[in-house]
């Protein structure tokens, strides 16, 4: 039996998170059967081509922040496609109680 890669792995549950949820890059690490690998997960979702599908904007650091700088059109961009989807984020923070998503 072939070993699924870990990007797949990665790929899999992130394609999972329902909208208006979101996960941190530890706890993907650890659903995708990764464990301690939330790096693994920053630099995969880093590698994600502009057109990705994928909702990436839904992985955020542990403390509940969205890792990004916040004067980076990557920060708006993943703002404004959290709040779209209901998330609500004030600053740059989320409340985990509220909206982490818990398989």
């Amino acid at each position: 039996m072939n070993e699924i890669e870990p990007e797949q792995r990665i790929y899999a549950v992130l394609a999972a998170i329902p909208s208006g949820a979101v996960v941190t890059y530890g706890q993907l690490a650890e659903l995708a059967g990764l464990p301690r690998a939330a790096r693994l997960v920053g630099r995969t979702l880093s590698k994600l081509p502009g057109d990705s599908t994928l909702p990436w904007h839904r992985v955020i650091n542990a403390s509940g922040g969205i890792s990004l700088p916040q004067d980076s059109p990557g920060f708006e961009r993943q703002k404004k496609r959290l709040q779209e989807e209901d998330v609500v984020v004030t600053g740059s923070r989320i409340n985990l109680k509220k909206f982490r998503w818990q398989p």
